[in-house]
């Protein structure tokens, strides 16, 4: 994964508006954003996979809180030394940012309590356990509900860009005919490719470059008792994307999207999310000279979903 934009809002947003749709999207505490909603910097990370996710595992945490000037001016060394690990935590009703990485050794972690201050912690060891225990509302998909961890990984549906295209996704097959395709890129929890499967979709297949979220994935597969999903450990980049597919979904930061723009046009539509709206523009660019018109938009907040078609 990229490094990481969290964002935590303290305040509940209420319910999505439901009357045409057979999606309940309940938007509460908790969320976080640019790409998918995001736990702090420890749930991020994708180590002992194999032990995923009860048996214990020593985590570290380095964090300071920072002004957007600061990080600004600071940015770029952070990135040298963090690398994709940086996790940045923005709180709606605060104006300083917290800054967290996460690691395995305390060693590692000592030249940015050395350079830019802060302080490292040591987490339980149990901390992967006590976030799984949270827990979120259910999600009404057609005839089924939906249950997804809260702590489980990156996308509960409570999250503007997951929202969005969830209601992009039901509002595009309502009246498809069972058997359509999709591919989920930047899957998280998977929550996108199982609804497509309550949805109607034959086949579905969901992406990501972590492997705790494939883990969950799999994990939320099988809580929900929903079978014909196929979940990858892959990056986006590398990956060799179907000839032809009915649906992409892309819920990635801006810039890779942007990167892998020439890869969608294996798909008649794509719904994208995990853009602001700073970045619409950018975004649209790409689109347009991969031949991909859009042609629907949704915007809640800061964040932008885009319905678009192959030519």
């Amino acid at each position: 994964m990229v490094s990481r934009w969290v964002i935590e809002v303290d305040r509940a947003f209420g319910e999505t508006q439901t009357q045409d749709l057979r999606i309940e999207v309940h938007v509460a505490l908790g969320i976080a954003g640019n790409g998918r909603d995001m736990m702090d910097a420890a749930k991020f990370h994708a180590w002992e996979t194999n032990s995923f996710p009860y048996r214990s595992s020593r985590m570290y945490l380095w964090r300071r809180l920072a002004g957007q000037n600061w990080f600004r001016n600071n940015e770029t060394e952070l990135r040298a030394i963090a690398a994709d690990e940086l996790a940045i935590i923005e709180r709606s009703n605060r104006k300083r940012l917290q800054i967290q990485v996460a690691s395995k050794s305390r060693a590692k972690l000592e030249p940015l309590a050395q350079e830019f201050g802060g302080r490292i912690e040591k987490l339980p060891r149990d901390w992967l356990k006590r976030s799984l225990r949270r827990k979120t509302n259910p999600l009404q998909v057609g005839k089924k509900k939906l249950s997804i961890p809260a702590g489980a990984a990156f996308g509960t549906g409570e999250h503007a860009t997951t929202s969005m295209s969830l209601r992009m996704l039901e509002q595009l097959t309502r009246d498809w005919n069972r058997g359509w395709s999709i591919v989920d890129l930047g899957t998280g929890t998977g929550i996108l490719a199982l609804a497509a499967r309550c949805l109607g979709a034959r086949r579905a297949i969901g992406i990501d470059n972590d492997a705790i979220a494939i883990s969950t994935a799999k994990q939320n597969a099988r809580l929900n008792r929903i079978r014909g999903v196929e979940f990858r450990v892959a990056d986006v980049r590398d990956w060799k994307f179907p000839r032809a597919v009915d649906v992409i979904t892309v819920n990635l930061f801006s810039e890779l999207l942007i990167e892998i723009a020439p890869k969608l046009k294996s798909a008649r539509w794509l719904i994208l999310s995990g853009m602001s709206r700073a970045q619409e523009l950018d975004v649209g660019r790409a689109l347009t000279r991969n031949k991909i018109d859009i042609v629907g938009l949704l915007r809640r907040g800061k964040w932008v979903a885009i319905l678009g078609r192959r030519r």
